[in-house]
């Protein structure tokens, strides 16, 4: 009789023992879960163009590891800057630009860029009337939605007319008085003969009938750290370990999209553009691919930051140039 009591404490033991372990696992999964950082990411605009965000978003590279991204959109450069530096965001997604004008303003914890995504201009240059072989001088006395001054399209636009020997300021007439996101809708609504959009709005006015992809500005502008992540100095500083993941989160994105077809980056970010169809996705990845977008790697070298600024000073958004190593951070 004894022994069998004995037998049944013995197994009770053995019963909660194994039970604790199995409630130590599942809690220990949870607070490793709950661990994730969260950070907040403005970015400046929903485009294709940055399909290997959405790639590193979609397929869950940021929590591989181990950081909980949400991704506010926040239109036009100087706002995400404005959204970094007030706390409203950890990170900033924009043109380049942005962090040089930050630092020239004068602000003491100004913005560092870590990584780029892009490395050309993503916006195409739509026409309301069909030409056979358009070419630039094809712009000359027409109007054209051009995009915020001081943005990189509009600036980059402007170089690319420079370099094929027209005067933006006398030979075409360039609208800059129209907000980003509205770009698409007042060309629609009959405003200017051209446009400079971004995909899928391009590829959707293409295909309503309403106007006509006749060249990317892109191709035209060069290699430019054009869109990159940038955040806080003292943030970086306090987070480097963070920043070093965010930044291998992406460049998994990047590979992705290099090493898989285009229909295949097309169906991964199918989820962030329900409006738009695998075809048409498909259509705009080709076409981003084809003008070399995106690059290999998030580093970017000082070669292609200083020609950055040739396009600002260029256009009279800058007087001379600040050094790389001050605005760019690259892990040690």
């Amino acid at each position: 009789m004894k022994k069998k009591v004995f037998v049944y404490i013995l197994c009770g033991i053995l019963i909660f023992l194994l039970a604790s372990l199995v409630l130590f696992d599942f809690n220990k999964g949870k607070d490793t879960k709950q661990k994730n950082t969260k950070i907040t990411m403005a970015e400046v605009a929903h485009t294709i163009f940055y399909a290997p965000q959405y790639v590193a978003l979609e397929k869950g590279y940021f929590e591989d590891y181990g950081i909980d991204v949400e991704v506010i959109l926040t239109p036009g450069a100087d706002k995400v800057t404005a959204a970094v530096l007030s706390g409203d965001a950890d990170i900033g997604f924009s043109g380049s630009e942005a962090t040089i004008y930050v630092y020239n303003g004068g602000e003491k914890d100004y913005l560092r860029t870590f990584a780029q995504l892009t490395q050309k201009d993503g916006t195409f240059l739509v026409s309301r009337k069909k030409y056979e072989n358009f070419s630039l001088d094809d712009l000359k006395g027409k109007d054209v939605i051009g995009g915020r001054a001081g943005g990189m399209p509009e600036m980059t636009f402007e170089y690319a007319l420079k370099q094929n020997g027209i005067d933006p300021k006398t030979e075409v007439n360039i609208d800059t008085s129209i907000d980003f996101a509205a770009m698409g809708g007042a060309f629609i609504g009959g405003q200017g003969d051209f446009v400079t959009l971004f995909e899928p709005t391009a590829l959707e006015i293409e295909s309503e009938g309403y106007g006509y992809v006749v060249a990317s500005v892109g191709e035209l502008g060069g290699v430019v750290p054009y869109t990159s992540y940038s955040a806080r100095k003292s943030y970086i500083n306090d987070n480097k370990e963070l920043i070093s993941n965010f930044t291998k989160a992406i460049q998994k994105g990047l590979d992705f999209v290099k090493n898989n077809s285009d229909e295949d980056v097309a169906r991964a970010i199918l989820n962030q553009f329900p409006d738009t169809s695998l075809k048409d996705l498909t259509e705009v990845v080709k076409r981003y691919r084809a003008i070399e977008a995106w690059p290999t790697t998030t580093n970017f070298s000082k070669k292609s930051f200083d020609h950055l600024q040739d396009i600002m000073i260029d256009n009279g958004a800058i007087s001379e140039k600040v050094s790389y190593s001050k605005l760019i951070y690259n892990e040690k």
